[in-house]
């Protein structure tokens, strides 16, 4: 009889992270009010997959963050709260996507982040998506990163390039829009190797 192959449950990463100047750490509830403030506004989401955030919205956004602690398979996420000096400045995201075979652990992941508004310019998002990127190849079992973004969103792809990762792709007009239109999406990259070479 043929034994069904499970894939391995992958163990919760090491927390908080340290860099020069932040902590990256596990989001908790009372995040809330931080996040919020920068969610609620709509030039923050503008090029989000989601708009400024109400009361509701704003909720099952913390529900997700909060929950998003030990990733293991496809579509699981690990959410990271970014302070500075014990404020917090933004929020970082790392979901497993695709895997090889169905008994592996996942081979792909895609980076996401979000920070507020007042502490642009200051380097954070470069510092703490460094420091992610890190732990995305040393304590996963991963391939491949990659990062999907609106071409307008110009600071997130000079972003992507400050990590490494190569422009790829831009396909025309496949992200449905609010409003009812269509916008096109970049596609960033970064492979095991060429992580490697740089680390």
């Amino acid at each position: 009889m043929a034994t069904e192959l499970t894939p391995p449950v992958l163990p919760a990463p090491p927390l908080p992270i340290r860099t020069e100047r932040l902590v990256l750490r596990a989001v908790v509830p009372d995040d809330s009010a931080a996040i919020g403030a920068y969610c609620a506004d709509p030039e923050v989401t503008r090029y989000l997959p989601f708009p400024a955030l109400d009361a509701d919205g704003l909720a099952r956004r913390m529900e997700r963050l909060v929950a998003g602690t030990a990733p293991s398979a496809p579509e699981e996420m690990l959410a990271l709260a970014v302070e500075h000096e014990g404020v917090l400045v933004g929020d970082l995201m790392l979901r497993l996507t695709d895997r090889h075979g169905p008994a592996d652990p996942p081979a792909i992941a895609e980076l996401g982040w979000v920070f507020a508004p007042e502490y642009a310019g200051r380097g954070f998002a470069t510092e703490a998506a460094r420091a992610l990127v890190d732990l995305a190849f040393t304590h996963y079992p991963l391939h491949r990163l990659m990062a999907r973004l609106d071409p307008r969103n110009v600071t997130s792809a000079r972003l992507c390039e400050r990590l490494g990762m190569r422009h790829e792709a831009h396909t025309r007009q496949d992200f449905p829009e609010r409003d009812g239109t269509w916008s096109d999406t970049a596609v960033y990259g970064l492979l095991r190797p060429e992580w490697a070479a740089a680390f």
